[in-house]
């Protein structure tokens, strides 16, 4: 692979991708969903931060991208071309790629009271997020 299949991807269904991924965060981070569950093993109150702009959520955004544009690269490179391809590809990522990484962090994080509930949440959150990701860019080959 090469850098040139940057050029074959279709990219406005890696910015739609992004921000689907993304936006999964809210809802999966909500309180309803696994907020409260996700604070507590973090260690922190269950209050919202003080002074939290608009800015805190600039990080998550761009790691998306990043995530859902190696994705794409990824699936431009092994022909992807249909929705189950996608959600296979966004799978495939999500469990070779971040659940790994983010366990190894949760095993030698000692400083969260519940660190692989910690790790589990957020790699839960990816996995699920690049299957979305996955979709959507094998759905607008």
């Amino acid at each position: 692979m090469t850098l040139s299949v940057l050029g074959d991807l279709n990219w406005l269904a890696v910015i739609v991708a992004t921000i689907a991924y993304f936006a999964l965060g809210g809802l999966w981070y909500a309180e309803f969903a696994f907020g409260r569950a996700w604070q507590r093993s973090a260690g922190w109150d269950l209050n919202p931060p003080e002074n939290a702009g608009a800015g805190i959520y600039a990080v998550p955004l761009v790691t998306c991208f990043v995530a859902t544009l190696a994705t794409a690269m990824v699936g431009a490179a092994s022909n992807t071309d249909n929705i189950m391809e996608g959600i296979l590809l966004g799978l495939l990522v999500g469990i070779g790629v971040a659940l790994p990484v983010i366990f190894v962090t949760g095993t030698f994080d000692m400083t969260k009271p519940a660190p692989m509930t910690f790790a589990a949440i957020g790699a839960g959150y990816h996995i699920v997020g690049l299957a979305l990701a996955g979709a959507i860019l094998g759905l607008w080959v």
